[in-house]
C-alpha cells in the first residue's frame, strides 16, 4: 500500500493505527511471477548474515493440497543486484506454511538447510552457498540449536494427517492408526553424522495429566502429535507444543506447551491450559506466545520458563494472534507480529513497542478469499539479522510473493 492509499484507509478507520505520523514503511516485491514465492516460517534464520540474500521457496500452482509428486525450488533474492532469483536446488517434502524448513545455519556464514524426500524417507540438504558442497542427511529437521550443530524435527509422516499445511506428502505414517505411539515424537539429530534419536514420545505426553480447562482435556480416544519446535537461545531447551484431537469434540484440536532439556529430561508444562499457538524465545529463561490464560483471556504473555509466572503483553494493543517476534538490535523491545485477514480481507503485518505500547503498521494488505484454509498465505513477518529490514509473505498482487520494508527509521 502506498502512502495515499494509507491514508485514505486511516481516515476509514484502518485497525492499530494511531496517526499519519505512522504510517507504513516503504515496501517492494523481491519475489516475481508467472510463479509463486514464500519464505520458510516465521522464527527461521532468513536472512544471510549479511543481511542481503533472503531465502524463499518457488512453485507453479497454488490452491490445493501438495501432493506426493509436486516439487517446489528453494532458492534466495539478492536484494542488492535488482532481488536477482538464484536456484539452490529442489524440494519433495513441503507444505504451504512452512515450506521445507528453508534456513540459513546459525553458526555459518554460508550454510543453507532444507527437507527433501529420497528413496522412500524425509531427509535434509545442507547446502554451502559459496563453495556449492552439498551434504544429504538421512533425517528431517524442524528448527535447529543456535550454533547449528543440532537438529530437533517432530514426525512429519504424522502431521500430514494431523495437521494438513505442515506435515510432508509422500511417506504415509506407521502408525496412523495408534493414537500415542512409544516409538515415534520428538527426534535430535546430529547435523554433523546425521544420527537421530527420540527423545520424547507421544505415548509420554499422553501420559502426563492434563491439569487445564475440563472441556480441553484429552481422552481415552484422542489421537496425539507434536508441533511447533523452537530452542531458546542457549541451545539447553526446547520449547514444542503438544496437540490431540478428540472425535466428538467441536474445536479442530487442542493444545498444551511443554518445555524440555534438548535430551528429553527436565520436561515442564509451561501452558496447561490448551490454547497455545504462535511464541518465540525471549531470552534462556522465559517464552513470549499467544495463549488463553484465566487471568486476561486470549492474548500475547510472557512466560518463565520452569516456573507459574505470566504477564500479559500488550493487553489494550495486541489483542489478535500473530506471528511474534523481537526485532533484533532493539533489547526486545520491539515485537514483530502480524494479523490473520479482517472483515475487509486485510492483513496487518505491524511493529509494537513494548515500553510506549506505541502501535506502527508496516502496511495493510488484502488476502484474496482463495487464499484461506490449508493454503492460505499468512504474513509471516521476519527481520534481517541487523533489525532494519522486514520480509514477508503476501497475495495481495495477483498470487503469493515475498516482499520486504525498510523500518530503519521507525525502530531507531
Amino acid at each position: 500500500m502506498n502512502r495515499r492509499a494509507f491514508h485514505v484507509a486511516l481516515a476509514a478507520g484502518c485497525a492499530g493505527v494511531a496517526s499519519a505520523a505512522d504510517a507504513p514503511p516503504p515496501v517492494r516485491a523481491i519475489t516475481r511471477g508467472p510463479k509463486f514465492h514464500w519464505r520458510g516460517y516465521y522464527d527461521k534464520l532468513l536472512f544471510d548474515p549479511g543481511n542481503r540474500l533472503v531465502l524463499a521457496n518457488e512453485v507453479a500452482f497454488e490452491g490445493r493440497s501438495p501432493t506426493a509428486e509436486d516439487s517446489i525450488r528453494v532458492g534466495m533474492a539478492d536484494t542488492s543486484d535488482n532481488d536477482r532469483w538464484i536456484d539452490l536446488g529442489g524440494s519433495l517434502a513441503w507444505n504451504w506454511q512452512q515450506g521445507c524448513m528453508l534456513q540459513w545455519v546459525p553458526g555459518t556464514d554460508s550454510e543453507v538447510a532444507w527437507n527433501d524426500r529420497q528413496d522412500g524417507r524425509f531427509v535434509c540438504h545442507i547446502l554451502d552457498v559459496k563453495s556449492g558442497r552439498k551434504r544429504t542427511l538421512p533425517h528431517p529437521f524442524y528448527c535447529l540449536s543456535p550454533d547449528g550443530k543440532t537438529g530437533f524435527a517432530p514426525d512429519f509422516r504424522r502431521l500430514n494427517d494431523t495437521r494438513p499445511g505442515y506435515g510432508y506428502a509422500g511417506v504415509p505414517d506407521p502408525a496412523k492408526d495408534v493414537l500415542a505411539p512409544d516409538d515415534a515424537g520428538i527426534w535430535r539429530l546430529d547435523m554433523a553424522t546425521g544420527q537421530s534419536r527420540l527423545v520424547f514420545s507421544f505415548a509420554q505426553a499422553a501420559k502426563i495429566e492434563f491439569t487445564g480447562r475440563p472441556d480441553s482435556a484429552f481422552r481415552v480416544n484422542s489421537k496425539h502429535w507434536f508441533n511447533h519446535l523452537l530452542c531458546n537461545p542457549s541451545g539447553t531447551r526446547l520449547f514444542f507444543l503438544h496437540r490431540w484431537r478428540t472425535p466428538g469434540d467441536k474445536a479442530a484440536f487442542r493444545t498444551r506447551a511443554f518445555t524440555m532439556n534438548t535430551d528429553g529430561t527436565g520436561l515442564h508444562v509451561m501452558d496447561p491450559y490448551g490454547g497455545t499457538s504462535h511464541f518465540v524465545w525471549r531470552d534462556d529463561n522465559h517464552v513470549f506466545a499467544w495463549a488463553w490464560h484465566p487471568s486476561h483471556g486470549d492474548r500475547f504473555y510472557l512466560y518463565k520458563d520452569r516456573s507459574d509466572s505470566v504477564e500479559v503483553v500488550g493487553k489494550d494493543v495486541m489483542t489478535q494472534n500473530g506471528h511474534n517476534t523481537y526485532v533484533p538490535g532493539t533489547g526486545n523491545q520491539w515485537v514483530l507480529n502480524d494479523t490473520y485477514p479482517d472483515k475487509d480481507a486485510l492483513q496487518h503485518p505491524y511493529l509494537y513497542h513494548i515500553p510506549s505500547a506505541r502501535k506502527v503498521p508496516i502496511g495493510h494488505f488484502r488476502s484474496p478469499p482463495a487464499y484461506r484454509g490449508e493454503w492460505r498465505c499468512d504474513n509471516h513477518p521476519c527481520a534481517s539479522r541487523d533489525g532494519a529490514k522486514v520480509a514477508f509473505d503476501s497475495p495481495h498482487e495477483g498470487g503469493r510473493q515475498v516482499y520486504l520494508a525498510d523500518i530503519s527509521a521507525i525502530i531507531r
